[in-house]
């Protein structure tokens, strides 16, 4: 008879945790939609800005495009023969070399820069915080206007650089309109406007590290040389490979300043990736769509093969 009368107030009690659990359903699905709603800004800026423009640029590479199927969107599908011509291009060679020249020679300088820079400015100084803003100038100004000044600069006739070589007893270099000189030129543009970005990461990187490290080499014998080696550069690994990774990405897409200061010349002397594609799809009479698009495809790639050896990388290091 117990068990009998039990089994009413058992469902009379029911109600409320019915009720409870109803609310907390209620809750979590608030919070989901909240979740969705702040994700969907940010889903649809990279949907419109980066993953429809990918698209795009990679159906421009598989069409033959001309401008009236551009503007009609009739161009008949070629498959990879767009990569073929382009692989196939006279120009491919001596472009892929300017470009390894111009990424490997400005990353080493603008990091190995901006590191003694950084270890310099960790001493903490007098006029130490209003030395490491104006180091930040370069970084701020607008490409055109960086370089803009550089052009000027390094002119063969009025600019500052061959006027100091003249009053040292040189002779004038024709930096901007010389084969041998022009790649050279825009990379070391290219690098002092990089090094304030190397100087910043790496400089934040220092503050991380712990000082008791320092105090425990001294105590050990280490020299400034050794603390560098053994303790700073180890530690630093990590800040290091983020800030090579996102100035390897920044470097290969690099075109205003080679665009401004020597359009890629001359004789394609110092063209890279980035400004031929740009060439071939919008600098000629006849421009060639499919051709440009897939060498924008291929700076994709490797900025995309990079960075998976960076994830790999960075894997081994947490594994270990």
């Amino acid at each position: 008879m117990s068990r009998v009368i039990e089994k009413p107030a058992r469902a009379a009690r029911d109600p409320l945790p019915a009720a409870r659990r109803g609310r907390r359903a209620a809750r979590l699905a608030s919070g989901q939609w909240a979740a969705w709603a702040f994700l969907a800004p940010i889903v649809v800026y990279l949907t419109v800005f980066y993953a429809y423009p990918l698209f795009r640029n990679v159906e421009l590479s598989l069409r033959n495009y001309t401008v009236r199927s551009f503007v009609q969107g009739d161009a008949p599908f070629t498959g990879l023969t767009n990569y073929a011509k382009v692989v196939g291009d006279p120009a491919f060679g001596p472009t892929l070399w300017h470009t390894a020249v111009f990424t490997v020679v400005s990353l080493a300088f603008q990091f190995a820069i901006g590191l003694a820079l950084a270890v310099f400015f960790a001493r903490h100084f007098r006029l130490s915080a209003t030395l490491r803003a104006l180091f930040l100038v370069p970084w701020l100004l607008p490409l055109i206007v960086s370089a803009s000044t550089w052009s000027w600069m390094l002119n063969s006739d009025s600019g500052v650089v061959n006027a100091v070589l003249r009053t040292v007893g040189l002779g004038p270099v024709n930096w901007l309109t010389s084969p041998d000189w022009s790649l050279w030129s825009v990379t070391i543009a290219n690098i002092w406007i990089g090094v304030p970005f190397n100087l910043v990461v790496l400089y934040s990187g220092l503050q991380a590290i712990n000082p008791t490290v320092y105090e425990a080499a001294a105590l050990d014998g280490a020299n400034g040389r050794q603390r560098f080696w053994r303790v700073t550069f180890p530690l630093l690994r990590p800040v290091s490979a983020v800030t090579l990774l996102l100035g390897l990405v920044y470097t290969l897409k690099v075109f205003d300043i080679i665009w401004i200061m020597t359009k890629g010349g001359p004789s394609g002397s110092s063209t890279t990736f980035a400004t031929w594609s740009y060439r071939l799809g919008f600098g000629n009479l006849v421009p060639s769509f499919g051709p440009g698009a897939a060498v924008g495809n291929l700076l994709i790639v490797m900025a995309l093969v990079f960075g998976l050896v960076y994830i790999r990388a960075q894997r081994k290091q947490d594994l270990t």
